[in-house]
Protein backbone atom coordinates (compact mmCIF):
# COMPACT_ATOMS: atom_id res chain seq x y z
CA UNK A 1 0.00 0.00 0.00
CA UNK A 2 1.82 3.15 -0.48
CA UNK A 3 1.54 5.76 2.37
CA UNK A 4 -0.12 8.83 -0.13
CA UNK A 5 -2.84 9.81 -1.96
CA UNK A 6 -3.01 7.85 -5.61
CA UNK A 7 -4.92 8.08 -8.94
CA UNK A 8 -6.59 4.11 -7.86
CA UNK A 9 -7.20 5.28 -4.22
CA UNK A 10 -8.13 8.59 -4.36
CA UNK A 11 -10.82 6.78 -7.69
CA UNK A 12 -11.87 3.71 -4.66
CA UNK A 13 -12.79 6.72 -2.22
CA UNK A 14 -14.72 8.03 -5.00
CA UNK A 15 -16.70 5.23 -6.07
CA UNK A 16 -17.71 4.77 -2.24
CA UNK A 17 -20.12 7.89 -2.70
CA UNK A 18 -21.21 6.82 -6.30
CA UNK A 19 -25.25 7.48 -6.48
CA UNK A 20 -24.59 9.37 -3.11
CA UNK A 21 -23.01 12.68 -4.48
CA UNK A 22 -23.07 14.78 -7.87
CA UNK A 23 -20.63 14.50 -10.66
CA UNK A 24 -18.93 17.73 -10.18
CA UNK A 25 -18.00 16.60 -6.94
CA UNK A 26 -14.52 14.62 -7.23
CA UNK A 27 -12.40 16.33 -9.59
CA UNK A 28 -9.30 14.86 -11.64
CA UNK A 29 -5.96 16.77 -10.39
CA UNK A 30 -2.55 16.30 -11.97
CA UNK A 31 0.35 16.64 -10.38
CA UNK A 32 0.40 14.70 -7.44
CA UNK A 33 2.82 11.97 -8.92
CA UNK A 34 6.20 12.61 -8.96
CA UNK A 35 7.36 10.26 -11.59
CA UNK A 36 4.50 11.04 -13.82
CA UNK A 37 2.86 14.69 -13.28
CA UNK A 38 0.34 13.98 -15.67
CA UNK A 39 -1.33 10.91 -13.74
CA UNK A 40 -4.57 12.68 -11.85
CA UNK A 41 -5.83 12.14 -8.17
CA UNK A 42 -9.27 12.97 -7.22
CA UNK A 43 -10.15 15.68 -4.76
CA UNK A 44 -13.24 16.60 -3.15
CA UNK A 45 -15.29 20.01 -4.07
CA UNK A 46 -14.83 20.47 -0.76
CA UNK A 47 -12.15 20.16 2.39
CA UNK A 48 -12.10 19.95 5.88
CA UNK A 49 -9.70 23.36 7.32
CA UNK A 50 -8.34 22.93 10.69
CA UNK A 51 -6.93 26.31 11.89
CA UNK A 52 -9.56 28.03 14.20
CA UNK A 53 -9.88 26.80 18.35
CA UNK A 54 -8.36 26.85 21.19
CA UNK A 55 -4.93 24.53 22.29
CA UNK A 56 -6.66 22.43 24.10
CA UNK A 57 -8.03 18.44 24.94
CA UNK A 58 -11.37 19.07 24.10
CA UNK A 59 -11.11 20.35 20.74
CA UNK A 60 -8.25 18.33 19.82
CA UNK A 61 -10.96 15.48 20.14
CA UNK A 62 -13.70 17.45 18.12
CA UNK A 63 -11.49 18.17 15.71
CA UNK A 64 -10.93 14.23 15.61
CA UNK A 65 -14.17 13.02 15.52
CA UNK A 66 -14.90 16.02 12.55
CA UNK A 67 -12.05 14.61 10.44
CA UNK A 68 -13.35 11.17 10.66
CA UNK A 69 -17.27 12.24 10.01
CA UNK A 70 -15.61 14.46 7.06
CA UNK A 71 -13.52 11.64 5.21
CA UNK A 72 -16.95 9.17 6.07
CA UNK A 73 -19.02 11.69 4.39
CA UNK A 74 -17.17 12.36 0.93
CA UNK A 75 -14.37 14.66 1.99
CA UNK A 76 -11.22 13.23 1.05
CA UNK A 77 -9.07 16.96 1.22
CA UNK A 78 -7.46 17.55 4.92
CA UNK A 79 -5.74 20.79 5.01
CA UNK A 80 -4.31 21.89 7.92
CA UNK A 81 -0.64 23.74 9.26
CA UNK A 82 2.00 23.01 12.22
CA UNK A 83 1.03 26.23 13.81
CA UNK A 84 -2.64 25.57 13.83
CA UNK A 85 -3.56 25.24 17.31
CA UNK A 86 0.11 24.85 18.19
CA UNK A 87 0.77 21.91 16.20
CA UNK A 88 -2.64 20.02 17.94
CA UNK A 89 -4.11 20.80 14.73
CA UNK A 90 -2.31 17.98 13.49
CA UNK A 91 -1.91 15.62 16.16
CA UNK A 92 -5.82 15.47 16.00
CA UNK A 93 -5.51 14.52 12.31
CA UNK A 94 -3.39 11.85 12.85
CA UNK A 95 -5.87 10.38 15.55
CA UNK A 96 -8.52 10.66 13.50
CA UNK A 97 -6.26 9.13 10.24
CA UNK A 98 -5.57 6.01 12.91
CA UNK A 99 -9.22 5.50 13.54
CA UNK A 100 -10.45 5.95 10.10
CA UNK A 101 -7.37 3.15 8.99
CA UNK A 102 -9.13 0.90 11.65
CA UNK A 103 -12.80 1.56 9.86
CA UNK A 104 -11.72 0.37 6.47
CA UNK A 105 -10.26 3.62 4.85
CA UNK A 106 -6.65 3.85 3.59
CA UNK A 107 -4.03 6.40 3.55
CA UNK A 108 -4.39 6.25 -0.46
CA UNK A 109 -7.64 7.33 -0.69
CA UNK A 110 -6.96 10.70 1.26
CA UNK A 111 -5.27 14.16 -0.09
CA UNK A 112 -3.01 15.76 3.24
CA UNK A 113 -2.02 19.09 3.24
CA UNK A 114 -0.20 20.74 5.42
CA UNK A 115 2.33 23.91 5.81
CA UNK A 116 5.51 25.34 7.47
CA UNK A 117 6.72 29.12 7.86
CA UNK A 118 5.78 30.02 11.29
CA UNK A 119 7.46 29.78 14.23
CA UNK A 120 5.47 27.37 15.81
CA UNK A 121 5.75 26.36 19.99
CA UNK A 122 4.92 22.69 21.04
CA UNK A 123 1.24 22.10 22.54
CA UNK A 124 1.09 24.90 24.18
CA UNK A 125 2.66 28.77 24.50
CA UNK A 126 5.65 28.84 26.20
CA UNK A 127 5.93 31.65 28.58
CA UNK A 128 8.74 32.74 27.02
CA UNK A 129 8.03 32.46 23.63
CA UNK A 130 11.56 34.46 22.61
CA UNK A 131 13.57 32.29 25.06
CA UNK A 132 11.94 29.45 23.71
CA UNK A 133 12.77 29.78 19.93
CA UNK A 134 16.10 30.88 20.92
CA UNK A 135 16.52 27.89 22.72
CA UNK A 136 14.62 25.65 20.15
CA UNK A 137 16.06 26.63 16.99
CA UNK A 138 18.92 29.14 16.95
CA UNK A 139 20.84 27.58 19.46
CA UNK A 140 20.61 24.00 17.89
CA UNK A 141 21.84 26.14 14.50
CA UNK A 142 18.31 24.99 12.57
CA UNK A 143 17.42 29.38 12.39
CA UNK A 144 19.72 32.30 12.13
CA UNK A 145 18.47 35.74 13.24
CA UNK A 146 19.10 37.27 10.39
CA UNK A 147 16.52 34.29 8.61
CA UNK A 148 13.44 35.42 10.77
CA UNK A 149 11.13 38.15 9.81
CA UNK A 150 8.46 39.88 11.53
CA UNK A 151 9.62 38.13 14.39
CA UNK A 152 7.91 34.66 13.46
CA UNK A 153 8.78 33.94 9.86
CA UNK A 154 10.94 31.96 8.32
CA UNK A 155 11.74 30.34 4.60
CA UNK A 156 15.07 28.76 5.98
CA UNK A 157 15.78 25.54 4.58
CA UNK A 158 16.70 23.83 7.72
CA UNK A 159 14.08 25.07 9.64
CA UNK A 160 11.36 23.50 6.66
CA UNK A 161 13.09 20.53 7.04
CA UNK A 162 12.49 20.24 10.75
CA UNK A 163 8.93 21.20 10.50
CA UNK A 164 8.06 18.72 7.62
CA UNK A 165 9.80 16.11 10.17
CA UNK A 166 7.76 16.90 12.89
CA UNK A 167 4.51 17.17 11.18
CA UNK A 168 5.07 13.85 10.10
CA UNK A 169 5.61 12.36 13.72
CA UNK A 170 1.99 14.55 14.52
CA UNK A 171 0.53 13.34 11.69
CA UNK A 172 1.48 9.61 11.95
CA UNK A 173 2.23 9.65 8.36
CA UNK A 174 5.39 9.12 6.14
CA UNK A 175 4.69 11.33 3.40
CA UNK A 176 2.61 14.71 2.95
CA UNK A 177 0.89 15.12 -0.52
CA UNK A 178 1.18 19.28 -0.72
CA UNK A 179 3.34 20.43 1.26
CA UNK A 180 2.89 24.39 1.57
CA UNK A 181 5.26 27.11 2.12
CA UNK A 182 3.07 29.39 4.36
CA UNK A 183 2.26 33.07 3.63
CA UNK A 184 5.39 33.79 2.01
CA UNK A 185 4.80 37.47 1.11
CA UNK A 186 5.27 38.10 5.27
CA UNK A 187 9.03 38.01 4.10
CA UNK A 188 8.63 41.02 1.55
CA UNK A 189 7.89 43.35 4.65
CA UNK A 190 11.22 43.40 5.61
CA UNK A 191 13.38 41.84 2.46
CA UNK A 192 14.00 43.19 -1.01
CA UNK A 193 12.02 40.87 -4.08
CA UNK A 194 15.25 40.04 -5.38
CA UNK A 195 15.75 38.41 -1.97
CA UNK A 196 12.67 37.35 -2.17
CA UNK A 197 13.02 35.15 -4.94
CA UNK A 198 16.85 34.10 -3.73
CA UNK A 199 15.31 32.34 -0.16
CA UNK A 200 12.22 31.02 -2.47
CA UNK A 201 14.47 29.52 -5.05
CA UNK A 202 16.73 27.74 -1.73
CA UNK A 203 13.27 26.48 -0.36
CA UNK A 204 12.18 25.25 -3.43
CA UNK A 205 15.71 23.73 -3.95
CA UNK A 206 14.92 21.55 -0.79
CA UNK A 207 11.08 21.19 -1.43
CA UNK A 208 12.31 19.23 -4.19
CA UNK A 209 15.13 17.23 -2.40
CA UNK A 210 11.68 16.15 -0.25
CA UNK A 211 10.25 15.13 -3.16
CA UNK A 212 12.96 12.52 -4.03
CA UNK A 213 13.17 11.67 -0.78
CA UNK A 214 9.70 10.58 -0.46
CA UNK A 215 7.84 12.85 2.08
CA UNK A 216 5.85 14.91 0.03
CA UNK A 217 4.64 14.77 -3.28
CA UNK A 218 4.05 17.65 -4.54
CA UNK A 219 4.71 21.57 -2.91
CA UNK A 220 2.94 25.10 -3.17
CA UNK A 221 2.39 28.34 -1.61
CA UNK A 222 -0.65 28.93 0.88
CA UNK A 223 -1.09 32.73 0.80
CA UNK A 224 -3.74 35.45 2.33
CA UNK A 225 -2.78 38.76 0.49
CA UNK A 226 -0.33 37.57 -1.89
CA UNK A 227 -2.04 36.93 -5.31
CA UNK A 228 -5.25 38.59 -4.16
CA UNK A 229 -3.31 42.35 -4.15
CA UNK A 230 -2.97 44.93 -7.14
CA UNK A 231 0.60 44.81 -9.25
CA UNK A 232 2.12 47.50 -6.72
CA UNK A 233 1.46 46.29 -3.29
CA UNK A 234 4.37 45.79 -1.54
CA UNK A 235 3.28 42.28 -0.91
CA UNK A 236 2.35 41.11 -4.54
CA UNK A 237 3.41 38.00 -5.36
CA UNK A 238 3.59 37.46 -9.27
CA UNK A 239 2.83 33.06 -10.10
CA UNK A 240 4.40 33.27 -13.23
CA UNK A 241 7.85 34.99 -11.87
CA UNK A 242 7.37 31.73 -8.75
CA UNK A 243 6.59 29.45 -11.66
CA UNK A 244 10.23 30.73 -13.53
CA UNK A 245 12.21 29.86 -10.09
CA UNK A 246 10.61 26.38 -9.77
CA UNK A 247 11.65 25.86 -13.46
CA UNK A 248 15.22 27.48 -13.04
CA UNK A 249 15.42 24.89 -9.87
CA UNK A 250 14.31 21.40 -11.00
CA UNK A 251 13.13 22.44 -15.27
CA UNK A 252 10.01 21.44 -16.79
CA UNK A 253 9.82 18.83 -14.21
CA UNK A 254 9.11 20.78 -10.92
CA UNK A 255 6.84 19.79 -8.41
CA UNK A 256 5.32 23.29 -7.80
CA UNK A 257 1.82 22.71 -8.35
CA UNK A 258 -0.52 24.09 -6.18
CA UNK A 259 -1.32 27.53 -4.70
CA UNK A 260 -3.96 28.01 -1.52
CA UNK A 261 -5.49 31.50 -1.29
CA UNK A 262 -8.76 33.02 0.22
CA UNK A 263 -11.71 32.89 -2.29
CA UNK A 264 -15.65 33.68 -1.53
CA UNK A 265 -18.31 35.99 -2.22
CA UNK A 266 -16.84 38.97 -0.47
CA UNK A 267 -13.21 38.28 -2.08
CA UNK A 268 -13.05 37.51 -5.60
CA UNK A 269 -9.80 38.70 -6.29
CA UNK A 270 -9.03 35.56 -7.87
CA UNK A 271 -11.26 35.91 -11.05
CA UNK A 272 -11.77 39.73 -11.14
CA UNK A 273 -8.87 40.78 -10.45
CA UNK A 274 -5.90 41.37 -13.81
CA UNK A 275 -2.93 41.17 -11.34
CA UNK A 276 -0.84 38.40 -12.98
CA UNK A 277 1.30 38.69 -15.67
CA UNK A 278 1.61 36.12 -17.90
CA UNK A 279 4.86 35.37 -20.08
CA UNK A 280 3.81 35.26 -23.63
CA UNK A 281 0.50 37.47 -22.98
CA UNK A 282 1.51 41.25 -24.04
CA UNK A 283 -1.94 42.57 -24.09
CA UNK A 284 -3.08 42.78 -20.12
CA UNK A 285 -2.35 40.84 -16.94
CA UNK A 286 -4.50 37.75 -16.63
CA UNK A 287 -6.54 37.05 -13.39
CA UNK A 288 -4.94 34.37 -10.92
CA UNK A 289 -7.52 31.63 -12.39
CA UNK A 290 -6.50 32.08 -16.22
CA UNK A 291 -2.40 32.74 -15.11
CA UNK A 292 -2.73 29.37 -12.76
CA UNK A 293 -4.54 27.80 -15.63
CA UNK A 294 -1.95 28.56 -18.23
CA UNK A 295 1.12 28.21 -15.74
CA UNK A 296 -0.39 24.12 -14.90
CA UNK A 297 -0.88 25.21 -11.36
CA UNK A 298 -3.93 23.85 -9.16
CA UNK A 299 -5.72 26.63 -7.18
CA UNK A 300 -7.08 25.44 -3.54
CA UNK A 301 -9.86 28.07 -2.02
CA UNK A 302 -9.50 28.70 1.78
CA UNK A 303 -11.75 31.34 3.72
CA UNK A 304 -14.57 29.87 1.70
CA UNK A 305 -16.84 31.01 4.34
CA UNK A 306 -14.56 33.87 5.88
CA UNK A 307 -15.38 32.75 9.38
CA UNK A 308 -18.94 32.64 8.59
CA UNK A 309 -19.14 36.36 7.60
CA UNK A 310 -19.92 35.95 3.93
CA UNK A 311 -22.99 34.06 4.72
CA UNK A 312 -24.85 37.06 6.89
CA UNK A 313 -27.63 38.45 5.21
CA UNK A 314 -26.54 37.78 1.52
CA UNK A 315 -28.37 40.39 -0.80
CA UNK A 316 -31.94 38.70 -2.26
CA UNK A 317 -30.19 38.08 -5.51
CA UNK A 318 -27.54 35.53 -4.36
CA UNK A 319 -30.03 33.90 -2.86
CA UNK A 320 -32.27 33.67 -5.87
CA UNK A 321 -29.19 32.86 -7.99
CA UNK A 322 -28.16 30.17 -5.88
CA UNK A 323 -31.11 28.51 -4.35
CA UNK A 324 -30.33 26.16 -1.70
CA UNK A 325 -31.24 25.12 2.25
CA UNK A 326 -29.24 28.75 3.54
CA UNK A 327 -26.99 31.41 3.31
CA UNK A 328 -24.24 28.97 4.44
CA UNK A 329 -24.91 26.40 1.47
CA UNK A 330 -25.13 29.28 -0.79
CA UNK A 331 -21.92 29.99 0.13
CA UNK A 332 -20.31 27.33 -0.24
CA UNK A 333 -21.66 26.30 -3.26
CA UNK A 334 -20.83 29.71 -5.13
CA UNK A 335 -16.60 28.73 -4.28
CA UNK A 336 -17.22 24.94 -5.36
CA UNK A 337 -18.64 25.83 -8.21
CA UNK A 338 -15.57 28.42 -9.77
CA UNK A 339 -14.28 26.42 -12.49
CA UNK A 340 -10.37 26.51 -11.69
CA UNK A 341 -10.87 26.27 -8.20
CA UNK A 342 -10.24 22.91 -7.34
CA UNK A 343 -11.03 22.08 -3.70
CA UNK A 344 -13.01 25.09 -1.69
CA UNK A 345 -11.48 24.56 2.47
CA UNK A 346 -13.55 25.53 5.37
CA UNK A 347 -13.28 24.96 8.59
CA UNK A 348 -15.25 22.15 10.53
CA UNK A 349 -14.30 22.03 14.22
CA UNK A 350 -16.90 19.53 15.11
CA UNK A 351 -18.83 15.96 13.26
CA UNK A 352 -22.06 17.97 13.19
CA UNK A 353 -20.58 20.67 10.74
CA UNK A 354 -18.72 18.06 8.30
CA UNK A 355 -22.22 16.26 8.61
CA UNK A 356 -23.81 19.47 7.38
CA UNK A 357 -21.57 20.70 4.58
CA UNK A 358 -21.73 16.98 2.92
CA UNK A 359 -24.94 17.89 2.02
CA UNK A 360 -23.78 20.15 -0.59
CA UNK A 361 -22.42 17.19 -2.47
CA UNK A 362 -25.61 15.94 -4.13
CA UNK A 363 -26.59 19.22 -5.52
CA UNK A 364 -25.26 19.51 -9.37
CA UNK A 365 -22.73 23.23 -9.64
CA UNK A 366 -24.21 26.36 -10.23
CA UNK A 367 -24.30 26.72 -13.89
CA UNK A 368 -23.32 29.10 -16.51
CA UNK A 369 -26.55 31.17 -16.06
CA UNK A 370 -26.90 31.15 -12.60
CA UNK A 371 -23.15 32.77 -12.71
CA UNK A 372 -24.14 35.57 -15.24
CA UNK A 373 -27.19 36.07 -12.91
CA UNK A 374 -24.62 36.72 -9.86
CA UNK A 375 -21.88 38.67 -12.20
CA UNK A 376 -24.66 40.85 -13.79
CA UNK A 377 -25.08 42.42 -10.97
CA UNK A 378 -21.46 43.23 -10.33
CA UNK A 379 -19.25 42.60 -7.39
CA UNK A 380 -20.69 39.49 -5.47
CA UNK A 381 -19.89 41.35 -2.33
Amino acid sequence: MNPYASPAGTQAYAQRFAGRTDSGHFRAVAGLNPENTKDSVMLSSLGIGTYLGEPNPETDRAYTEAVIAAVESGFNVIDTAINYRLQRSERSIGSALAELTRRGYSREEIVLCTKAGYLTPDGEMPPDPAGYFRQEFIERGILKQGEIVAGCHTMAPRYLADQLERSLVNLGVSCVDIFYLHNPETQLAEISREEFLGRLGAAFLWLESAVTSGKIRAYGLATWNGFRVAQDSPEHLSLGAIEAVAREVAGEAHHFRFVQLPVNLAMTDALTRRNQPVPGNVKEPATMIEAASELGVALIASASLLQGRVARQLPAFIQEAIGLEDNFQRALQFVRSLPGIITALVGMSHAEHALANARLFKEPLLDQEQFSRLFSRGNTA
